[in-house]
């Protein structure tokens, strides 16, 4: 079931930008703090987490195994199965990479209720190089069976992401940005698994995003609105469960859709997308993303370079329109 938002007037690459991570702490030791049951697992990333003030406050609550990935998903799956709700904190590249069969079998195959949070996901640690970004992750935790997908696209969506994971019984991946974003979402916004929000009207071509890469499908939309071209925006924050009446919705009411992403082109958000239209109501698909190992550079330099610029995502929608 989609939603519409209205979001507030003037454009919105003017607005102010945070750090999703601190609405992360904050709404961990919020959680925290009236349910006992929750505990924190990292891998040496304290700080990079940003959960001093988690750990300051639950001393005894996080539980910090060094820099030993497949450990800490381990750790975290007996700890669940102990009746704690485990929030494990690491860089996505790390904890998707070098923990995925614990993952798999000890957390997904073993329906544990473990909260993977893949922090400073993408490619925001563009300048160590491709051993650092992580543009895989949502592709290989698509083909996980029984696991959530989420990536929020300010703070205010994770938080409320956060809520729903502490609440729900079983795994959950969320993806939290260290790159500053604008606040895309009303205070009141509410998080459902497999809900879409239409944060845009439009009827000549849909862009569907998330993440980091929202807000910059908002400033291409609102670069087409000056030509004359109505873009609808949706926001599609669980990339597993995917909602399919608001893709097929697009693709029966729009001339089209573009995806964009901050991950792999294969797999990820424009795969779900495009694997949704072929096999209900085919209509063109441009997927925008990630093809291959980038190169060392800032995220910024990286995701213009690969097409999600506002200028980037609006010439696609221009492309398939034409």
């Amino acid at each position: 079931m989609t939603t519409t938002t209205e979001l507030s007037t003037g454009s919105i690459k003017d607005q102010a930008r945070f750090d999703c991570r601190n609405a992360y702490v904050e709404t961990l030791v919020e959680l925290a703090r009236t349910d006992h049951r929750i505990v924190g697992v990292v891998n040496d990333s304290v700080g990079s987490s940003k959960l001093d003030a988690f750990k300051k406050a639950f001393p005894d609550r996080l539980i910090n195994v060094g820099i030993a990935e497949q450990d800490m998903v381990g750790v975290a799956a007996g700890l669940a199965n102990g009746g704690r709700i485990p929030f494990v904190s690491a860089a996505s590249c790390f904890l998707t990479a070098r923990a995925l069969e614990q993952i798999k079998a000890d957390v997904s195959y073993s329906d544990r209720n473990v909260k993977l949070c893949g922090m400073s996901p993408g490619v925001a640690y563009g300048e160590l190089g491709p051993t650092h970004q992580s543009i895989e992750d949502i592709a290989w935790l698509r083909a996980v069976d029984n696991m959530t997908i989420i990536v929020p696209a300010d703070p205010v969506e994770t938080a409320a992401a956060m809520r729903w994971a502490a609440e729900v019984d079983g795994p959950v991946f969320v993806r939290v940005s260290r790159m500053a974003v604008p606040a895309v979402h009303d205070e009141d916004y509410t998080f459902e698994p497999g809900r879409a929000t239409t944060v845009r009207e439009g009827d000549d071509v849909t862009i569907i995003s998330n993440g980091t890469i929202l807000w910059r499908a908002l400033a291409a939309a609102e670069q087409l609105a000056a030509e004359g071209v109505f873009a609808r925006v949706v926001s599609m924050p669980t990339v597993k469960p995917l909602d399919v009446d608001a893709v097929l919705a697009a693709a029966r009411e729009t001339r089209g859709i573009v995806t964009a992403e901050e991950s792999t082109r294969a797999g990820g958000l424009g795969g779900a997308v495009a694997e949704t239209v072929v096999a209900h109501h085919p209509t063109r698909v441009s997927i925008l993303g990630f093809d291959a190992f980038q190169p060392t550079g800032s995220a910024e330099f990286l995701i213009d370079r690969a097409g999600m610029s506002p200028e980037g995502i609006a010439d696609a929608a221009r492309a398939l329109l034409a």
